[in-house]
């Protein structure tokens, strides 16, 4: 009898991690230029104050295409930028950066 259950269980769970697989997928990858605050902060290494940063620069400077220029907003070194290389994605929505006047 208790095999039984514990048999149910082990499908239950299994269920459950086959469905939450596409919640790891690189797929859902975040977009560095069209994050929010609060979904940059789920990344690893950035709290408030970064994702704060981020954003600022963003608005500064125009989108991030890569890497190398996240690694220019301050407080974003390149080991934060690593710890989440496989969660971000850098988009080119198409808005210049900002003019100098």
């Amino acid at each position: 009898m208790k095999y039984s259950h514990c048999r149910v269980y082990v499908r239950h769970v299994l269920f459950i991690l086959l469905l939450s697989l596409p919640l790891f997928n690189s797929a859902n990858a975040m977009d560095i230029n069209t994050a929010s605050a609060e979904e940059l902060q789920t990344l690893k290494g950035i709290g408030p104050k970064r994702a704060a940063a981020i954003i600022r620069y963003r608005e500064e400077n125009g989108e991030i295409q890569s890497p190398e220029d996240l690694i220019k907003v301050p407080g974003v070194g390149s080991s934060i930028v690593k710890a989440n290389s496989n969660e971000l994605t850098f988009s080119k929505i198409g808005a210049p950066p900002p003019s100098e006047e």
